[in-house]
């Protein structure tokens, strides 16, 4: 059941997402409890996907020195030379830029393991890197912002709401996931404990859809000229991204289960795990900073579905 639920994930995001859509635009007036109720979702969500993260075996990741090398490559040096050149071509204001940033530069470390099990790839090999991207992604983008935005990054962001959101969203979740897979070595009740939190990453990432997709809604299609303007540049960001992984897969002579992996990991950005970081922004330019973050998302689920249709034939 559990492999079932994780494999039709993205049908019923779909499900989520058309029906978050539907509520929030007719019935916007009476949801206005829902937004209290994201940042509680977004920290068991993160907590749910931590614990399913291999934190213990990180030296797997380096058990494979040339794949690691071309994951290094793809995702830290080629997707930011993409990002940099989709955002001089489309050239969008500071508050969009800011959005795009989140969800482009943050490799997913989640259910792109899903993805690349579906679209033929080594689901194990992915699973086994994500430690790395998730640490070297925290590191890197305040370094990030500070490239693509300059010094103007200190006037947008709140260094204190930030860091509070990191402790709370990130800190304290990932704690307790250390805690739990720590235990997990040792007692039986800690390995049913992590076992039992298998099933907790899908419902949870489906909640927070629905609770930000719903909420948000509204002040995307208020803005809907301006974000509807940036879908070409995530579309044209997955085409590049394939092509890009695909053709350094293909110079480093990998066999095709890493190519695809390699493709996954270079296209399948960290949406909502970053949503968290868009709501420490100042009250005037959260929202829409979001909203850029959950239209990548749509458009993702779009292009994944592409991915696993075209991936197994490389």
């Amino acid at each position: 059941m559990l492999k079932a639920l994780e494999e039709r994930q993205t049908q019923l995001y779909a499900g989520i997402i058309l029906m978050a859509v539907i509520i929030g635009q007719n019935f916007k007036d009476s949801l206005t409890f829902l937004p209290q109720l994201i940042p509680l979702s977004l920290g068991f969500l993160m907590f749910s996907m931590f614990a399913q993260i291999p934190f213990l075996s990180l030296k797997r990741a380096f058990s494979h020195p040339q794949f690691f090398v071309a994951l290094f490559m793809s995702n830290y040096v080629v997707v930011p030379l993409i990002v940099w050149m989709l955002l001089h071509s489309f050239s969008p204001d500071t508050t969009l830029k800011i959005g795009i940033i989140l969800v482009l530069l943050t490799p997913c470390i989640d259910y792109v393991v899903v993805f690349t099990k579906l679209g033929k790839g080594d689901a194990a090999l992915m699973l086994s890197v994500t430690p790395f991207l998730f640490f070297t992604q925290i590191i890197l983008l305040p370094l990030y912002f500070w490239f693509f935005i300059g010094s103007e990054t200190l006037e947008i962001i709140n260094i204190k709401s930030l860091l509070s959101t990191f402790l709370y969203m990130i800190v304290i979740p990932f704690s307790l996931a250390m805690l739990l897979q720590l235990g997990a070595t040792k007692t039986t009740s800690f390995q049913h404990l992590l076992k039992l939190s298998a099933w907790f990453p899908v419902p949870l990432m489906a909640l927070v859809l629905f609770l930000i997709i719903a909420t948000q809604i509204p002040l995307i299609t208020a803005n809907l000229e301006q974000i509807s303007a940036i879908i070409p540049l995530y579309i044209l960001f997955m085409v590049i991204a394939f092509m890009s992984a695909l053709l350094i897969g293909k110079l480093m002579s990998f066999p095709r289960e890493e190519i695809r992996t390699l493709i996954y990991s270079t296209g399948t950005r960290n949406s909502l795990a970053v949503l968290p970081f868009a709501f420490a922004l100042s009250p005037d330019i959260a929202g829409i900073v979001a909203a850029v973050i959950v239209t990548q998302t749509l458009v993702e689920l779009v292009g994944e579905l592409i991915y696993t249709k075209m991936t197994p034939y490389i």
